[in-house]
């Protein structure tokens, strides 16, 4: 059969994305608003989308979907039950990001840890100029060696962050907060709490799902080391983030750096958007989105695309 196939936000990947190597349509767009989908998306069999949201109340309009090919690892936008339900397969993008995520986690941590924000200000002002001396100790400098990191998610990126840490020096211990998901062997594994309570820096690369949303909130921010790192390349909702602004505020933690927020993009209110500490990094979720990963995520979309058409679907998660 041929395939209708309608890329809903190609604006997503900056990346070449071949053509599937069967006889089909293609369609794609730039972006794509909620109001735009259902017309968008008529006689199309393959949907792909990055973060273009596919509940159930659309998809139920467009019965001659077979597939949705997800852009990208986390697929929170697809209403997973209802396509589980239809027979509709839902396939994401699996180990494209194993080194460019780790990277970047340890870019805000280190850059928290060495309190580099707060020098490069003082810099700017004027102040080294001012000091009597070759250098000056106004903000904490503080090494990761001998340090602890605790890893919420023990996935590929989890374990990736992991490597990054040991060849820093650091002890790495797993949450074990999930006794549904088989545990890696060789991995040190603690109870939530623990981690909580004993890592010096905390990362979080676990999927955003109802058992996870606001995994930590404003009692889990409380039981933290007073000089406790918080860092999530993973999805803004497994944080509170009003609970996360009231903690730098308060000083119940050292610091946070986040690539992600609930809400992408953010919208006026959010009150990550309006900190304005030395001890708070917010990037605009772009942990992903080295040219190399990029490329390899589009290669990876279409290659998923191409073993659903042949009858050997891969990567699902339906």
């Amino acid at each position: 059969m041929q395939h209708d196939i309608v890329f809903l936000d190609r604006s997503t990947l900056n990346a070449d994305v071949r053509r599937p190597a069967f006889e089909h349509h293609w369609v794609q767009y730039a972006s794509t608003s909620a109001h735009e989908v259902e017309r968008r998306l008529e006689g199309a069999t393959i949907a792909i989308t990055n973060k273009v949201p596919l509940r159930a109340n659309v998809l139920d309009k467009h019965p001659s979907i077979r597939m949705i090919a997800v852009a990208a690892t986390g697929y929170d936008c697809v209403d997973t039950a209802y396509c589980r339900e239809r027979g509709i397969a839902v396939a994401n993008i699996r180990g494209y990001a194993t080194d460019t995520v780790p990277e970047h986690t340890f870019a805000l941590i280190l850059a928290l840890r060495r309190n580099l924000l707060a020098y490069r200000s003082d810099v700017r002002r004027g102040r080294w100029q001012q000091t009597k001396q070759f250098c000056f100790f106004d903000h904490p400098i503080r090494d990761l060696h001998g340090s602890t990191l605790g890893i919420i998610g023990g996935g590929a990126l989890g374990q990736g962050t992991a490597r990054i840490a040991r060849g820093f020096g650091m002890r790495v211990i797993f949450a074990a907060h999930d006794s549904k998901r088989a545990r890696t062997p060789g991995l040190d594994y603690v109870p939530l709490d623990t981690l909580l309570r004993t890592s010096d820096v905390i990362s979080l690369h676990t999927p955003l799902t109802p058992a996870t949303r606001n995994l930590i909130g404003l009692d889990e921010l409380r039981i933290m080391k007073r000089d406790c790192l918080l860092i999530n390349t993973a999805r803004g909702g497994l944080v509170c983030e009003a609970s996360l602004a009231t903690a730098l505020k308060e000083g119940l933690i050292a610091g946070a750096g986040f690539d992600v927020l609930s809400q992408e993009p953010p919208v006026a209110g959010n009150p990550l958007l309006e900190l304005d500490l030395p001890n708070f990094i917010l990037t605009p979720h772009v942990a992903w989105a080295s040219d190399d990963a990029m490329q390899s995520l589009a290669d990876q979309l279409i290659e998923n695309i191409e073993a659903f058409a042949r009858g050997e679907p891969r990567n699902l998660v339906t």
